[in-house]
């Protein structure tokens, strides 16, 4: 047995203080009653003879420390069930090559993709999530959890031009992000690419067909601006890249290829302009779609049993209300009367 709330049973002091009040209220009548009437008289004055004063005290403390026994929720008898949890995978691919650290978004494009994974995993509660990184290589940063708290971790120490090969390639990546959906049900799975869209001539239409054939939605969120930005070289004191001709290199967004291999799986393309753009159109699509049982767990319980303190403190309440304090007096003879 325990309590819900067992810091309210210091309440059950107040059982035996309204006891204790109650008996020398009882006496100080009883030393009232016989200051000013004779004890032979106290027949004639009451319907009866007073009840055992336990009684007459005893009923109100118990209704109290009944109440307080309930309001504490005691709770006994153990209940096993079994609670799955609904949800969709999602695997993030996070773009990091150079050109991610462009700041024709503020402050760099790369701080605005990880803002809105992070947004997403916020409105995206209870499913479960993973993140790769997309460079000259695909790298599994997490596979499939629900502790959402992991990519948040993750995307701390990420930067661009961070992964073991340089470059900007998406296709290794989306393979990695294929290999981490489990065989089977296609309808639960969603996919969202976070890029500029720079793929430089690189074909995303293979691995656009298997996404699709796999069952698998693609979403994007294309971050940057058309007019562009140069792109850092990563060495503060180098400055910005420069072509063979000495022209500082300019990155601008390329939202045609992300758009293609968003149309192949019918999924969603969103721009993002900055840190507070609105993730909301692919969270919808994500939300309507149909979840299965991601994992589960055997929870055990105690039943809720304040109900039964509760009814036998209302029982004791309405003796104690309706129960006189005397006894009935005995008839009295004929003669007496007479």
């Amino acid at each position: 047995m325990s309590f819900g709330q067992p810091q309210l049973l210091w309440l059950l002091l107040l059982a035996p203080a309204l006891a204790a009040l109650a008996a020398w209220i009882w006496r100080r009548r009883a030393t009232a009653e016989a200051a000013w009437v004779a004890r032979a008289l106290w027949g004639r004055l009451r319907r009866g003879q007073m009840r055992p004063l336990a009684l007459n005290v005893g009923l109100p403390a118990l209704a109290v420390a009944l109440l307080v026994s309930a309001l504490a929720r005691p709770r006994w008898g153990e209940t096993t069930q079994t609670v799955e949890r609904q949800g969709v995978d999602i695997v993030f691919v996070l773009d990091t090559s150079r050109s991610m650290a462009v700041a024709d978004v503020a402050p760099t494009r790369l701080w605005v993709a990880q803002s809105m994974i992070r947004r997403f995993a916020a409105a995206l509660p209870g499913h479960r999530v993973a993140l790769v990184q997309a460079e000259g290589t695909g790298v599994v940063l997490s596979p499939l959890t629900t502790d959402t708290a992991v990519l948040d971790l993750l995307l701390d120490g990420v930067e661009a031009g961070s992964a073991p090969i340089p470059g900007t390639r998406l296709e290794p990546a989306l393979e990695r992000a294929l290999k981490l959906f489990p065989e089977g049900g296609h309808q639960f799975r969603a996919l969202v690419v976070l890029s500029d869209g720079e793929v430089h001539g690189e074909s995303l239409a293979g691995i656009a067909g298997k996404l699709k054939e796999a069952g698998i939605t693609v979403h994007a969120v294309a971050v940057g601006t058309t007019a562009g930005g140069p792109v850092p070289t990563g060495d503060a004191t180098a400055g910005y890249k420069r072509d063979r001709e000495g022209k500082v290199v300019v990155s601008r967004l390329e939202e045609d290829s992300l758009a293609a291999l968003v149309k192949a799986s019918g999924g969603t393309l969103i721009e993002a302009r900055n840190a507070n753009s609105d993730p909301g159109p692919i969270v919808a699509q994500i939300r309507r779609m149909e979840t299965r049982a991601i994992d589960s767990q055997t929870v055990t319980s105690l039943g809720e049993r304040f109900q039964w303190p509760l009814a036998l403190a209302l029982l004791a309440l309405g003796l104690a209300a309706t129960l006189s304090p005397f006894t009935a007096a005995p008839p009295r003879r004929r003669e007496e009367e007479s």
